[in-house]
């Protein structure tokens, strides 16, 4: 059904999957993977706020990294918890141009982020003497707060566009949330500006500049790396890597199938959006508590003086 951008008020968000015998089991999971998400990141951002050895330029980005994991997973995962309680999947025009903006920028924020934390790995491995003169507080204010911004701007010239669009083939959005790709593939107007937009920008803003900061980060550090002739230092130095290193492989990848690769066939769309929204933010972590001994012993030294 054709409907007019003046008519449309609302949006119809489908969801994962129509099928009725599977709502309560999706519900149930991605209820376990938010409660899992929220929990996971917010016990890490409270032990580097209240543990004064974890108040460190690397676990000042992490705090940072769990804030958004937490942001993101909320803004999207909330839309399949709130359909199935309210037995309503409708959202407002403009509530769902908020959630496109939200999510945008959260996951613009994240990668910046990670760019951040690969700068952070290759002052300590490449330039340790210098660290906390280079890392001291102001510049990692300054590089969180860039971090931030360009995250909430980048994506406003997409909502503005997507504001404006003047007619639509019809009102339901084949996704679990509102995000630009769904949107735009119900346009019935000229989206040729947004999506030229979407694609250089994006490429540019989200995949370029990052990843190749993040790419040559690494490079000078496997430099370093390969420099130290002791095995046990070479292990040791890329063990901190590790995490940092494994969240950076899994969400490019993701990332690139998702809106590069896969944007003509949604349901493989939707698949690697959930991996990005649910599992990702869950397994960060995990991947950042379990494999750092800081962390692990942070939250040793809380629960024991709970305890006490």
């Amino acid at each position: 059904m054709l409907v007019n951008h003046t008519g449309v008020t609302y949006f119809i968000i489908k969801g994962i999957t129509e099928a009725p015998e599977l709502q309560v089991v999706i519900f149930l999971l991605v209820l376990l993977i938010y409660l899992i998400t929220l929990g996971g990141n917010m016990t890490i951002f409270l032990l580097i706020c209240l543990d004064h050895r974890l108040h460190t330029p690397m676990y000042f980005f992490l705090a940072n990294l769990s804030i958004v994991d937490i942001s993101c997973s909320t803004v999207t995962l909330q839309r399949i918890l709130v359909n199935f309680v309210t037995k309503n999947n409708t959202v407002g025009f403009h509530a769902c141009i908020t959630q496109c903006y939200l999510f945008g920028s959260f996951t613009g924020h994240e990668l910046f982020i990670l760019t951040a934390m690969s700068y952070d790995r290759y002052i300590a491995i490449c330039k340790p003497l210098n660290y906390y003169l280079i890392m001291n507080f102001k510049t990692c204010g300054m590089l969180a707060s860039l971090c931030c911004l360009l995250g909430f701007i980048q994506v406003i010239p997409h909502c503005v566009l997507i504001v404006n669009i003047s007619c639509y083939y019809s009102n339901e959005i084949d996704h679990f949330f509102c995000d630009l790709l769904p949107i735009m593939k119900i346009a019935c107007s000229d989206i040729s500006v947004l999506k030229a937009l979407s694609y250089i920008e994006g490429l540019i803003m989200f995949f370029i500049t990052p990843f190749c900061l993040t790419l040559t980060s690494y490079f000078l550090i496997i430099i370093t790396i390969l420099k130290i002739s002791s095995n046990i230092g070479r292990r040791k130095v890329f063990y901190t890597c590790s995490s940092h290193l494994t969240v950076i492989i899994l969400l490019y990848i993701t990332q690139t199938l998702q809106y590069l690769i896969l944007n003509n066939s949604f349901g493989s769309t939707k698949l690697f959006s959930l991996f990005n929204t649910a599992i990702v933010p869950m397994l960060n972590p995990v991947l950042y508590s379990l494999k750092n001994k800081d962390v692990k012993s942070a939250f040793k030294r809380k629960l024991g003086s709970i305890k006490a």
